[in-house]
């Protein structure tokens, strides 16, 4: 009977190394991936505020750009307004 004891026991012990191997390993695994995901999603937040920074200083240029190119439109159609009335003047005479 001693015997049989010892026969079921093998199997079960190494069953029993096979499960604590495969917790330890699953448990390294599980500490890579999340150290892993945490440098990943700091690296992407850090990027992230970069490229904010950079989107700020854009619109802040390109709203200084966008009236200086309003002020040039208004000048040139104030000149062209004016250049009309002068020709209308113009126009008036030589024909009158």
């Amino acid at each position: 009977m001693s015997k049989d004891k010892s026969m079921l026991n093998a199997p079960k012990k190494m069953v029993v190394q096979a499960i604590d191997k495969t917790k330890s390993t699953l448990k390294s695994a599980n500490g890579y991936a999340l150290n892993t995901t945490e440098e990943v999603v700091t690296e992407g937040i850090l990027v992230a505020e970069q490229w904010q920074t950079v989107a700020n200083k854009a619109i802040k240029d390109s709203l200084k750009l966008a009236a200086t190119q309003q002020d040039l439109v208004f000048d040139a159609l104030t000149g062209v307004k004016k250049h009309m009335l002068l020709s209308k003047k113009r126009f008036t005479k030589l024909m009158a």
